[in-house]
C-alpha cells in the first residue's frame, strides 16, 4: 500500500487536512500507522477525538513511533483513548 485508500469528498476540512497529516508524517512507517487508521476511522470521529490527534500529530515521528510500539513513554496528555486505538489498530499487511 503507497497511499491513502479513502477519499476525502464528504469530509470537512478539518477532517481532510487531519486525513493529508496522517499520510504525510515524514516517515513512511508513521504515514503507514497514522494512515491506515485515518483511513478508517477519520469519518467517524468526534470533535474531542480529532483535538486529540491533532495533539499527537505535534509529537515527532521517532517518540510517536516508539510510543505506539512500546518502546518509550509519552505525557499523559498526549496518550489519551485515541492513542489506545491508534496503538491497537491492525497493520494490515504486518510489513513495518
Amino acid at each position: 500500500m503507497t497511499g491513502t485508500t479513502r477519499s476525502s469528498d464528504g469530509l470537512d476540512d478539518r477532517r481532510k487536512r487531519l486525513l493529508f497529516r496522517c499520510w504525510h508524517r515524514g516517515t513512511r512507517e508513521m504515514d503507514l500507522i497514522l494512515g491506515r487508521f485515518a483511513d478508517a476511522e477519520i469519518g467517524n470521529l468526534t470533535e474531542a477525538e480529532l483535538t486529540e490527534l491533532e495533539t499527537l500529530l505535534e509529537v515527532n515521528d521517532p517518540d510517536l513511533y516508539a510510543a505506539i510500539t512500546g518502546d518509550k513513554l509519552l505525557p499523559e496528555d498526549v496518550t489519551g483513548a485515541l492513542f489506545a486505538r491508534i496503538k491497537a489498530y491492525p497493520i494490515a499487511d504486518g510489513n513495518l
